[in-house]
């Protein structure tokens, strides 16, 4: 899924706050915000191996939530929900499509590392590929909620980010074409460090 779903669900995950603590709600949806971000700063370096932790993020989270819980404060609910956030993100990407440049192909078994069996977890594709119409569509759903709750600037947040989201399921199939041509420009110093799936058009992560 493209990063503007992740990190849509990072904050709706953080609306409760809303309702049962206020004071907490503004942290808790950057926190949330920012956890849905962190896993794809992997993006050039390992994707969904180097920042991508299904499992542990999954058990941290626990952990934080019920920290969060039994002792409330800016710091605990920030930890929660960021935690939650990215745990989110890494389980979703398995129901997603696969590591490859042209995800909506289907040809890679990859989907994201799990580091405890040592092995990578396959994509399911109930969500196609990252940018697809489905993934817009589910970017869409959950900024409603948030729209519909949130003021001022968290509001512009959610906006600008579905603007982004839209723009680049718009773009998603010429950017696959663009980047092997992109590549081929670079500096050979450069080139090595580029993700192979962008330096040849057949390779599958």
């Amino acid at each position: 899924m493209m990063l503007p779903t992740h990190v849509l669900g990072g904050m709706v995950l953080a609306l409760p706050l809303l309702v049962v603590a206020p004071e907490f709600a503004t942290v808790g949806l950057v926190a949330g915000f920012l956890g849905g971000l962190v896993p794809d700063l992997d993006m050039y370096v390992g994707h969904r191996k180097t920042l991508h932790y299904p499992v542990y993020y999954s058990v941290l989270a626990t952990g934080g939530v019920l920290v969060g819980l039994a002792v409330p404060s800016v710091l605990t609910v920030a930890v929660a929900l960021f935690l939650l956030g990215a745990a989110v993100h890494c389980v979703a990407d398995i129901f997603g499509g696969g590591l490859e440049l042209r995800p909506w192909e289907g040809t890679s078994d990859r989907a994201v590392y799990d580091h405890v069996r040592g092995r990578w977890i396959a994509p399911r594709r109930t969500i196609r590929y990252d940018g697809s119409g489905a993934d817009l569509l589910l970017t869409g759903v959950l900024a409603v909620p948030l729209l519909a709750t949130l003021e001022g600037s968290l509001r512009l947040v959610v906006l600008g980010t579905v603007l982004v989201g839209a723009v680049y399921t718009l773009s998603r199939r010429h950017l696959a074409a663009l980047a092997p041509v992109v590549v081929q420009v670079l500096p050979s110093t450069v080139r090595p460090y580029v993700p192979a799936r962008y330096r040849t058009d057949d390779c599958v992560l």
